[in-house]
């Protein structure tokens, strides 16, 4: 078990902090994935976890035990950065080798890891010689190769081509095979972060503003912060009797009998998917339908927003309503 408990952290001179007492459970056998925008916190909570920063407050835990004064190289883990940092000199045999420190079964192990990673045929290439995609996986194995206890990927696919991202994406959900540690995994996008995640953390400002199961936290999040950043597009929010109420653009639906009118004011291509902004009496709303919907700007609408779809807000507080 990896454990965070109320870590903060201020960077001199900043406004506000980049963590405010932010706790975490990472059981073993767990990936935990943090998403947030940018400057939410999430490369500072890695750094701290590692032992790269030292927090202000707080404590992280190991099994346990508090390894907050241990030295990056005593806490036994490891951290996989946004960049490779393969070795160029080094073959990827011999890199993955680096990553062993002389313990024995070396072989064995490269072997057992690197096709796992999918990179079994590269191993007597030069990082030059990869895709960005193979180098991360490689990297990875590198860290793994090091006997974790538990691991940290500090936003492994932004550098890696979109066409290769579900290569590395694969290989992470794939560690499972020879790691039963738990594993901490932040990002920016939402779809990548629900991929692999066995559980979800949203942090915003430095603050956890939930966590939970995946799908929970992306069809009923705890707060209107959540609402409004996570998803492709994020939810749906107007007033209605005191309090703000959210509906995913993913659960309204076009229908003849649908209880609330509007007029499609735009259309985005979304690949499969497009997505209509509506102008209703609620408001502006976003509803996704197939690409081959007829429907454009200037059509007249009827929606379907489905009562068990809807979340409510407390207008002060911005907390769900239960």
């Amino acid at each position: 078990m990896l454990a965070t408990v109320d870590l903060c952290f201020r960077y001199a001179g900043a406004a506000r902090p980049a963590l405010d007492r932010v706790s975490l459970d990472v059981p073993n056998a767990t990936t935990l994935a943090v998403v947030g925008p940018s400057g939410a916190g999430k490369t500072t909570l890695l750094r701290i976890v590692a032992g790269l920063l030292r927090p202000q407050g707080g404590d992280v835990r190991l099994d346990g035990d508090s390894i907050i004064d241990r030295p990056p190289q005593g806490r036994r883990i490891a951290l996989v950065a946004q960049d490779d940092a393969l070795f160029a000199h080094m073959s990827v045999r011999e890199n993955l080798r680096f990553g062993l420190r002389r313990r024995a079964g070396g072989d064995a192990r490269i072997r057992t890891v690197s096709e796992t990673l999918q990179v079994q045929s590269k191993l007597d290439r030069r990082p030059r010689q990869l895709s960005g995609g193979e180098r991360q996986r490689a990297s990875i194995g590198r860290a793994l190769l090091s006997d974790p206890a538990a691991l940290l990927l500090d936003e492994p696919l932004a550098h890696v081509d979109p066409s290769l991202r579900r290569s590395v994406r694969d290989a992470v959900i794939g560690l499972r095979q020879n790691f039963a540690g738990p594993i901490l995994y932040v990002t920016h996008d939402h779809t990548e972060a629900m991929s692999v995640a066995d559980r979800l953390a949203v942090l915003v400002d430095g603050r956890v503003e939930d966590d939970g199961e995946p799908q929970r936290v992306f069809d009923a999040p705890r707060t209107l912060a959540v609402a409004r950043f996570l998803g492709e597009r994020p939810m749906n929010l107007f007033e209605h009797d005191g309090a703000i109420v959210g509906i995913r653009p993913e659960r309204v639906t076009v229908s003849q009998n649908g209880g609330l009118t509007g007029r499609v004011v735009r259309r985005e291509s979304a690949g499969a998917d497009a997505y209509l902004e509506v102008e209703t009496e609620r408001g502006c709303l976003t509803v996704r339908v197939p690409a081959a919907s007829a429907l454009h700007a200037g059509d007249d609408v009827a929606l379907d927003l489905p009562l068990a779809a809807m979340r409510r807000f407390d207008r002060t507080t911005g907390l769900a309503v239960t």
